[in-house]
């Protein structure tokens, strides 16, 4: 299966998992224009209103550390910088969190709630 098939697969395993948890899709593959800017597998609204930025990752094996170890400090700054040109587009910015759904193999999505933080800046 092409990788692009197996990305689309692992993100609708997540989106079905965070529907079950009460969460609506906002948008989905939200991209930054211009080279060099990030992506956002998911972008979901909490009932609550807290809007969730949700980074999708599936790895084949849990050698080196497995999908959650995929989420490095650059794919961090990325997603980061995707959500603050997302919200740029918003009259009012409300609570933000960044989740991670993680597939290692064929397992079960596992989903982390507040798998990073913005830092300061956010």
């Amino acid at each position: 299966m092409a990788s692009t098939a197996v990305g689309q697969q692992a993100e609708d395993a997540a989106l079905a998992l965070l529907r079950t948890q009460g969460m609506r899709l906002v948008m989905r593959n939200f991209r930054t224009p211009g080279r060099g800017g990030g992506e956002i597998d998911l972008i979901m609204r909490e009932p609550d209103g807290t809007l969730v930025f949700v980074e999708v990752r599936q790895r084949r094996s849990v050698g080196h550390g497995g999908a959650a170890a995929s989420i490095g400090a650059v794919k961090q700054r990325r997603i980061v910088f995707a959500a603050r040109h997302f919200l740029a587009r918003m009259q009012s910015i409300p609570r933000c969190r960044f989740d991670a759904v993680l597939i290692d193999g064929e397992g079960v999505p596992q989903w982390l709630r507040a798998a990073f933080d913005a830092g300061e800046a956010f």
